[in-house]
This record gives structure tokens, sequence and C-alpha cells, in this order.
């Protein structure tokens, strides 16, 4: 377990160990974990160049204006976007390439539970943000991240350690129980990042469950009755189980700056911040150490083993290898490219 002091400790090091003018973008930026990452990265980072992507423009004014406060010379910047359309996806990483040479970070939460809604572009509208968005995201700024000469890191924040069953009849498993639909939608994000490393070995990639934390995923889920016991029950029960928000932000720039997490290929100089004595490098998907691909609980350590087997099956069978061909196929079918 990675204590919480231990990634404080881990977090104030880095104005003293990565360099300054490390580029980050925050994609889902403007509320819950994107939102408490944003303010804790701009505290800990000198003089920062971020991005932060969302729909709301006064969130991000005012995510601004305090993350300005934290850091003077750092440099902020909202791109409202509605990033579960891939052609919007283009364009803000068209954006982006055009002011950036390279980036450190890409932190990926955007996410929505309208199970039952379909994008103008013909995608389910809660598994296409997660499936479709966040691997467009990736595979156009992958290039980006291959010339940072640091820090080289994606974090997806979904459900990493839950890990499931994956019905390769209903990839965006539509119409399927609550926790279901989790599970598989688990295992897929982590599988499109095992195709993202091995495309880019030198940078590496988490998935990650935050745990209970406070933010705005239910905005748009249909009302249900299963929904409404479950939000009942959490909202009982959370404050014994909610992360605060101080120990989210903490966690979750962990996760983006340690060399815990450090990528298969390229050294110490574009791992992050060294571990230290207490901590390890941590094990891969793979079941490997430092494999570059990291499913990682809320205390921030490797899923168990039978998570890796579960994944490993996914691979043997196919089952990886038609996740990604879905996902791909609905790239070029819907903008013509498999990357902008």
């Amino acid at each position: 377990m990675v204590t919480l002091p231990q990634a404080i400790a881990s977090n104030k090091r880095i104005s003293t160990t990565l360099p300054d003018g490390l580029v980050a973008v925050f994609v889902g930026g403007t509320s819950g974990v994107g939102e408490y990452t944003v303010k804790a990265f701009a505290k800990y980072a000198p003089n920062p160049r971020v991005y932060i992507v969302g729909r709301s423009q006064e969130a991000a004014d005012r995510i601004i204006k305090e993350c300005q406060q934290l850091d003077g010379g750092g440099k902020f910047e909202f791109i409202m976007a509605d990033v579960s359309l891939l052609k919007s996806v283009d364009q803000v990483c068209s954006h982006i390439k055009i002011k950036e040479t390279a980036i450190n970070i890409l932190f990926e939460t955007q996410g929505n539970m309208a199970y039952n809604k379909i994008t103008s572009e013909g995608l389910p509208l809660a598994s296409g943000i997660v499936m479709h968005g966040r691997t467009r995201f990736i595979l156009n700024l992958l290039p980006l991240l291959q010339k940072a000469q640091s820090l080289r890191r994606v974090v997806c924040v979904l459900a990493g350690s839950y890990e499931g069953h994956i019905d390769t009849n209903n990839i965006p498993a539509l119409g399927v129980p609550m926790l279901e639909v989790r599970n598989q939608m688990s295992s897929i994000q982590t599988l499109l990042l095992e195709e993202a490393a091995r495309r880019a070995p030198d940078v590496s990639f988490v998935h990650n469950v935050p745990g209970i934390v406070k933010g705005g995923i239910l905005r748009e889920a249909e009302p249900s009755f299963r929904l409404s016991v479950m939000l009942a029950i959490t909202g009982l029960l959370a404050p014994l189980i909610q992360t605060s928000p101080d120990e989210c932000a903490e966690r979750h720039v962990f996760l983006a700056t340690s060399a815990k997490y450090a990528p298969r290929q390229g050294g110490a100089a574009i791992a992050g911040v060294a571990v230290d004595n207490d901590l390890a490098v941590a094990r891969g998907s793979d079941g490997r150490i430092g494999s570059g691909v990291y499913t990682i609980n809320t205390k921030g350590e490797s899923s168990p083993v039978k998570i890796e087997k579960l994944l490993e099956g996914f691979r043997n069978d196919g089952t990886a290898r038609k996740v990604w061909e879905y996902v791909s196929t609905d790239f070029v079918k819907i903008t013509g490219t498999e990357v902008a």
C-alpha cells in the first residue's frame, strides 16, 4: 500500500527532481477528480503549462483563478469541448499540437452515466467516452508524449482493479447491470492502454480507481430504481468510505508523477520522481515489475494476480484484439483515420 504521507512526500519532491514547465493536459478537469488533481499539480509543479478540457466555462474560470493563486508563474488554458464526439477530440488535440512540441502528462477523467444515449456520431455515449474518446486522445497525443525530455505519463481514472468479463458480442455493454458495465469497461480500458503501450513503450500508462469521490459523473445519469438505491446507500455510508478531495488530489498527482509507475523503456530520465526506500516500482498488468501499464487500486497498489490472469486470458483468446478492432473500426468510420 502507498500511504498518504508517502504520496505527499513524493509530490513535494516534484519541484526539485522534475524540470520547470511541465506540460499537462487534463481532460474532464472542471469537476471531481480532475479538478482536485489539477489544483494540486499547480501547487507542486513549478511554472507548469496546463490545458484543462471540459464543458463548463464558469467552472474553468474558477479553477484557473485558484491555480494561478497557487503558482503565479504557471500558464493555465481552458479548452471548451464536447469530448463525447471524436471530431471534437481531434480538434482539441490539433489545438494542443499547434501550441506544444511535447507534453508530459495526459490525465483523463471524462465519463458519463447516460447509458441509453447515443451521440450524433452514432456511438453509445457512456461507453464511447471511455473506449473511443479516451483512446483517441491518447493516440493523437502519443507523439508529443514521446518527445518529452522528462516525465511521460498517461493516467486514466476509471475502475482499475475491478476488471471483469467482456462480452465480445456486446462490447459497449448495452443493457446490462451497472456493476457488469463497470467491470467490462474496466477490462477494456486496461486492454486499450496495453495497445497504446505497444505503440509507445517509452510512455507509462496508469488505470486506477479513485474510490468514492465527490464529482459530477452522475449529472446525466438516467433515473432508475437501482441507481436510486445505490445513491441512497452511498450517501449514508459516504462519511465512512468517501475519499476526501485533498487525499484524492495527492494520490492522483502521485500516480501522475511517481517513478513507481515507470515506462517499460527509457530509463530514469522519463520515469518521474524516483521512489524512496519505502516504495518499489509497481507490478504491471502483465505481472512483470515495471512493464509500463498499471492497473491500480485506491491505495496505489497493483491489482491482484487474479486480474493479471484474467487479462492474460483476454490476450490469449483474441478478446484484446477484438476490442481494439471494434474501436479502431469506429475511428475510421467516423473520422476517416485511425489517428488524427
